[in-house]
């Protein structure tokens, strides 16, 4: 129908859309997509961290360009409440390769690729970008802090209702 249509597209944020409604987008892609595959938190973690470290990169040198600087909200992960002062998020120990071996690089593709196309095509701003997916990180990492053993890292991304 004409009318479905055209309510479908205004719901695709334009380049010309105001800043918290490609915002939106973002985090409405990122539910429906982690809530339909149930993406395990270490998959959703690797592409947060491909995702914030370039944008930190990024948002870092378009700030030295401008003699500016970065805000350690978004230039640093979020701490996690209760975990010790020297970066120790689990005390569990893992085999590594074991752990990439099983991951879902399909998955992971498809995640990546929507991050891309809401951050890039939208044209969203870098600082929005990484704030909205320095929450991200702060979900996952804290999930990944309460990890005792490593099936508890293919487990489903626990996304909060109200998110």
């Amino acid at each position: 129908m004409p009318g479905e249509s055209n309510e479908d597209e205004r719901r695709i944020p334009v380049v010309e859309s105001d800043s918290s409604e490609k915002m939106v987008f973002l985090q409405e892609q990122m539910v429906n997509f982690l809530r339909q595959y149930q993406m395990p938190v270490v998959e959703v973690s690797l592409v947060l961290a491909k995702y914030t470290r370039s944008l930190t990169e990024e948002l870092e040198r378009h700030a030295e360009e401008n003699d500016e600087s970065v805000p350690v909200i978004l230039r640093e992960p979020w701490p996690l409440l209760g975990v010790g002062d020297e970066g120790e998020e689990s005390s569990a120990e893992f085999d590594l390769g074991r752990l990439l071996d099983n991951l879902d690089e399909d998955r992971m593709d498809i995640l990546d690729t929507i991050l891309r196309t809401a951050i890039h095509q939208q044209e969203l701003a870098l600082a929005d970008a990484l704030m909205q997916l320095r929450q991200w990180e702060h979900l996952a990492r804290g999930q990944l802090a309460d990890a005792t053993g490593p099936g508890q890292l293919y487990s489903p991304l626990d996304v909060p209702d109200e998110w």
